[in-house]
């Protein structure tokens, strides 16, 4: 049974209810020496405590979305078949546009809490080594006639640690709050991609490459992203493609965007971090070059050039803000980026609100539908990003944010 959903939530609610009802029942009736009777007792109450434990660890964590799978649980699956070193672009010399496509099988989920449309298949990065299950919903006007020789943008949305890649679909309903924006032209018809990031057991990777180790950066930014456009219309250029992240998310989608401007245009960290030593599981902090070299703030000061992307960072003091404004007062032209402060914790309730004006933002950033020459559709250019990073102009502005490009 999994560990996520409703069966295994009203089962565990039904063995609590037994365990206390039963010994309600035949507490009297124990045969037996005493100390019998006091062992069998003893069994009974600590039944219905661990019963009681287990009804409110469940609820909880299917209201956070931390553990997927009961391997994820108990620190015992691995996702990681092969971790090879695969140079500074996380390509291990390959080209990547020559690579065969790759048809992969998608399913429909079977969990309602994600809502309609969200389809599943699990991959095996042929590149990084990584495995795991990859998730995908197409906006409405995916099957519209008038897009059918359209490329759509993507982004790629990644889950806190420790953390499920359902996160988005299930605790920030983020199609749900989408899709109504998208049907009237508020948002871009954006692909959502939602990828495994919980690759090792009890470890998180920070999104890194670690040769011996594992290749998470390469299994995003690389393995995710072509699957995405072999098997989809999805355009295939940087200024088409955004990353989305909460907490460790957050901190991987301001480290990939930064790290990688040819191949997002844009990132959205929600209450995330610059210093991997944030998350104590992290399996970069412990070395003292890549807690430094996988820290977004001393990747942006010392790229080699301003990466040309955009940062969307939120978070309230002492949780995200200040990493934030560093990172704003680091950033030169053509890297943009807007900080939001924010407050209510470090939680779902917090994040799921940020969502459609996120969207709105990222939809200022990036490229729109385009048609199979990499043109921009008539309905889907939006706004010309490179201005945008170079100036710090936009369309329509957005309350509070601080902007710098």
């Amino acid at each position: 049974m999994s560990l996520t959903g409703t069966p295994f939530f009203v089962t565990a609610i039904v063995v609590a209810a037994l365990a206390v009802v039963v010994p309600l029942l035949v507490w009297q009736k124990i045969g037996g020496s005493a100390v019998v009777r006091g062992a069998v007792r003893l069994f009974m109450v600590l039944v219905a405590q661990a019963s009681a434990v287990l009804v409110v660890f469940v609820a909880v964590n299917n209201a956070n979305g931390l553990y997927d799978t009961w391997g994820d649980l108990l620190g015992i699956d691995s996702h990681v078949g092969a971790a090879p070193d695969l140079g500074v672009d996380g390509t291990g010399g390959r080209s990547i546009a020559k690579e065969p496509r790759i048809k992969q099988v998608f399913t429909p989920v079977d969990d309602s809490r994600m809502g309609p449309g969200v389809q599943i298949t699990e991959l095996t990065g042929r590149v990084s080594g990584a495995d795991g299950e990859v998730y995908v919903w197409l906006p409405p006007q995916y099957d519209d006639p008038a897009y059918k020789a359209k490329d759509f943008p993507v982004v790629e949305m990644l889950p806190g640690y420790p953390g499920s890649a359902k996160d988005w679909f299930t605790n920030l309903d983020v199609t749900g709050q989408l899709r109504p924006l998208m049907e009237k032209g508020e948002v871009k018809p954006f692909i959502l991609v939602a990828p495994r990031t919980s690759l090792l057991a009890g470890q998180d990777t920070g999104c890194a490459n670690v040769a011996g180790i594992v290749n998470a950066d390469t299994w995003l930014s690389v393995d995710v992203r072509k699957m995405v456009t072999d098997n989809f219309r999805a355009t295939g250029r940087a200024d088409g493609w955004a990353v989305a992240g909460i907490s460790a998310g957050a901190h991987c989608a301001a480290k990939l965007a930064i790290e990688h401007p040819d191949r997002y245009r844009a990132g959205i960290a929600l209450s995330g971090y610059n210093d991997p030593a944030a998350e104590s599981d992290s399996i970069t902090a412990g070395d003292r070059t890549l807690r430094r070299e996988t820290n977004p703030l001393w990747m942006l000061t010392h790229a080699k050039h301003p990466p040309r992307t955009s940062l969307f960072l939120t978070g309230q003091p002492g949780d995200g803000y200040e990493d934030g404004l560093a990172l704003r007062k680091a950033a030169k032209p053509p890297t943009g980026v807007w900080v939001q402060k924010t407050g209510g914790g470090h939680l779902n309730v917090v994040w799921k609100p940020l969502v459609p004006e996120a969207f709105r933002w990222l939809s200022e950033q990036v490229a729109g539908v385009q048609d199979a020459k990499g043109g921009l559709s008539p309905d889907g250019g939006g706004v010309n990003a490179a201005v945008i990073q170079a100036t710090g102009r936009r369309g329509t502005p957005i309350r509070q944010h601080q902007g710098r490009g």
